[in-house]
């Protein structure tokens, strides 16, 4: 009976676990905060015209701030993670509400990775969003206090067209921390052109090396499509 009872209790801690990691968002709401689960937190926001209707547009992302998901670190780095899932949320302003207009549940890094524990928060360490121009901005940044030399920066560039965000844009660099080797690429979907800049060193005098290239794309990748995992290369 005490075994049954046991089984019972796992059961509906597993269930209530993964429905606070994968609560329902509203389709609609009248203010930002109805988007927000309960024991869910806003931790970046930005505002401005996204659809060309005049109107201030939401994007913002929200983190779970459940306890279970803050896990003990044995190795390198950290005494304790905090893997709690984060999600992007766009939201369009009419007359009388917001309305959902996108979400990614797979796309923004939580605080910390259990497989890379050295890793500063590749979001909110010199990382973020922003909405500019009608275009929405998110940075990623990743840094790490052990196991790596490198740093790399992210840049994603989305609009909004035939109605879904679409990566636009795209820049990535990389930086050696010892020797000061780095190098660069810019990707543009709509130009179809990516350019690559090599043999560059920050610590001495380079001549680096600048090519460009055309690139095939059959079509544009929605934000929607996007995880943590994605490799932008073409």
């Amino acid at each position: 009976m005490k075994q049954i009872l046991y089984l019972f209790f796992l059961a509906s801690v597993t269930l209530v676990n993964s429905q606070n990691n994968q609560p329902i968002i509203p389709k609609e709401g009248k203010l930002i905060t109805d988007f927000v689960p309960r024991k869910w937190k806003i931790i970046a926001k930005s505002e401005g015209d996204l659809n060309k209707d005049k109107m201030n547009d939401v994007a913002f992302v929200i983190e779970n701030t459940a306890t279970e998901n803050i896990i003990l670190n044995e190795g390198l780095g950290k005494d304790t993670l905090n893997v709690n899932p984060r999600f992007l949320l766009v939201l369009f302003k009419t007359e009388s509400k917001y309305v959902l207009k996108s979400i990614n549940k797979k796309f923004i890094p939580s605080q910390d990775d259990s497989e890379s524990p050295c890793l500063e928060d590749p979001f909110k360490e010199n990382g973020g969003i922003e909405i500019k121009n009608g275009i929405l901005n998110i940075d990623l940044h990743y840094w790490l206090s052990c196991g790596s030399w490198y740093v790399t920066d992210r840049k994603y560039k989305f609009r909004f067209q035939d109605n879904s965000f679409v990566l636009i844009g795209y820049d990535s660099s990389s930086f050696h921390r010892s020797s000061g080797e780095s190098e660069s690429k810019s990707i543009n979907f709509l130009s179809k052109k990516k350019e690559l800049i090599s043999g560059r060193n920050e610590f001495e005098e380079s001549n680096p090396k600048t090519t460009f290239k055309s690139i095939k794309i059959e079509k544009l990748i929605k934000l929607e499509d996007l995880t943590t995992d994605s490799e932008i290369d073409y």
